[in-house]
């Protein structure tokens, strides 16, 4: 049995932007890449709505810095084999970061982390892909628009930068965006018909980097 950490925000926990609420269980990506990797692997869901790369929001009513998230769930869900990370769209406020390159440093923190935490038992460190999520786009909303303020352009830096970062650390990449498009309803989150074909497209590498 190999296992496979999910690790995002709330693209990865299912935010339904036609809520409010959250989409169904069978329609969320981790529920899509499990079901389509078979009952060899086990994909764990670890999606917080507001989570960062590696950035404070003092305003959250939990702790939404990746950073300090993962080395509990780590401990938590080891041995691993792989660790799907998708943030940094919530690195693109300007109350919390506000830039591409932010979120770059935001992630490559949490690539050390992954291969640097003490884990116990003697397990080997799990192999990392990292996703770009999808890029957000222009929206009617007033209080997204406000809060994601600069975003759209920023957002779309964000496969490039982590492609680059992937290569320079021996890591997975793969661009979210290329399946799957943010809704115009609020700019950020994705439609249930997005979030499968997320979790559909990232079967293939996800079964490469497995050994399938």
């Amino acid at each position: 049995m190999k296992t496979v950490l999910c690790f995002g925000d709330s693209l990865t926990w299912g935010y339904d932007p036609e809520g409010p609420g959250r989409h169904a269980f069978e329609d969320r990506w981790p529920s899509v890449l499990g079901a389509a990797l078979g009952p060899g692997v086990t994909v764990v869901a670890e999606g917080l709505n507001g989570r960062t790369t590696a950035y404070d929001d003092h305003l959250a009513d939990c702790d939404r810095n990746g950073v300090k998230n993962l080395p509990t769930l780590l401990h938590t869900h080891m041995p691993l084999d792989l660790v799907v990370v998708m943030l940094g769209s919530n690195d693109m406020k300007p109350m919390i970061a506000g830039t591409a390159h932010a979120a770059r440093a935001g992630m490559q923190r949490l690539v050390s982390l992954i291969r640097r935490h003490d884990y116990s038992f003697e397990y080997d460190a799990p192999d990392i892909l990292i996703v770009s999520p999808p890029p957000l786009c222009e929206t009617a909303d007033p209080v997204s628009s406000a809060i994601f303020r600069g975003g759209v352009e920023q957002s779309s830096m964000l496969a490039s930068l982590y492609r680059d970062l992937a290569d320079d650390l021996g890591c997975g990449f793969f661009d979210a965006g290329s399946v799957a498009k943010t809704t115009p309803v609020d700019g950020v989150h994705l439609t249930a018909e997005n979030t499968r074909a997320l979790g559909r497209g990232l079967e293939p590498i996800v079964r490469v980097m497995l050994g399938m």
